[in-house]
């Protein structure tokens, strides 16, 4: 996409919602879909995120499905398997810059012969090495139509859903294993002033303990998640920001129908 949609962290389960990416070129409209990980539901929140997968598999014309080529093959060949994809598929290894010839040789050989792969594409995002051609790839195997969406945006999602997607990724980062999986982020206002947005959203955790660690000894914490954020936010919209942000507790919100539909879920 040329542009940072969805946010990462070297943490599982980072995404928690379908995020779309329209790529529109003078001859062709693309519409990536991208997917939260696939998981085993334990919350209500797993749930909501496994629908989510379900329904992009549903109307998808062509299933990326990607690999690290360092991971263990089995575990995702078991989760390919289990999906019954009845749409076509590209296998894609990424990280083959931080893979030796003989390891990437493996992992074709591997999926080359499984019924849901139709065709392997190794690639380094990071290094953005055969993009062109996994671009090209996809293209191929896309049915003509008309165009989905007029104009040049980039997604159809608002500027606000990407805001409490940057704060909830600085917490994946800055915090440790348990924190990122028991918050979420609702951005209570976004106003557009003449020299400056301002935004205000709340952190919900499910403890009182864990709010004490996001605000950190004596604040320390959350002003530093709010410098982080605010950096990126400022980044994205190209504009100065007043960011305040709050932390509340909301015991059980991952499995409280009333609060996942408030948090967007």
């Amino acid at each position: 996409m040329g542009e940072k949609l969805a946010i990462v962290s070297p943490k599982v389960q980072t995404t928690r919602h379908r995020i779309k990416g329209i790529l529109t070129e003078k001859n062709y409209q693309v519409i990536f879909s991208d997917t939260p990980g696939i998981i085993e539901p334990r919350y209500k929140l797993h749930e909501k995120m496994m629908q989510a997968v379900r329904n992009s598999l549903e109307d998808a014309d062509l299933a990326l499905l990607l690999v690290d080529v360092n991971d263990d093959l089995d575990e995702n060949d078991r989760i390919f398997t289990a999906l019954r994809l009845k749409s076509p598929t590209i296998l894609v290894l990424n990280k083959t810059d931080e893979a030796s010839a003989e390891k990437i040789g493996q992992a074709v050989t591997y999926f080359e012969n499984k019924p849901y792969c139709g065709k392997i594409i190794a690639v380094s995002a990071l290094r953005k090495k055969n993009i062109t051609g996994l671009l090209e790839a996809v293209l191929e195997r896309l049915p003509e139509g008309e165009p989905f969406y007029d104009g040049d945006d980039l997604t159809d999602l608002p500027t606000k859903f990407f805001v409490g997607e940057m704060i909830r990724e600085k917490i994946f980062l800055l915090y440790g294993d348990e924190i990122p999986y028991h918050a979420t982020v609702l951005v209570q206002e976004f106003t557009e002033k003449t020299t400056l947005i301002k935004i205000r959203a709340d952190i919900m955790v499910q403890r009182e303990t864990q709010k004490g660690i996001i605000l950190g000894e004596g604040g320390k914490m959350i002003r530093k998640l709010g410098t982080d954020a605010r950096k990126d936010i400022e980044e994205f919209v190209s504009r100065k920001v007043f960011l305040e942000l709050f932390v509340k507790v909301r015991p059980k919100w991952r499995d409280n129908e009333l609060y996942l539909k408030e948090y967007g879920y």
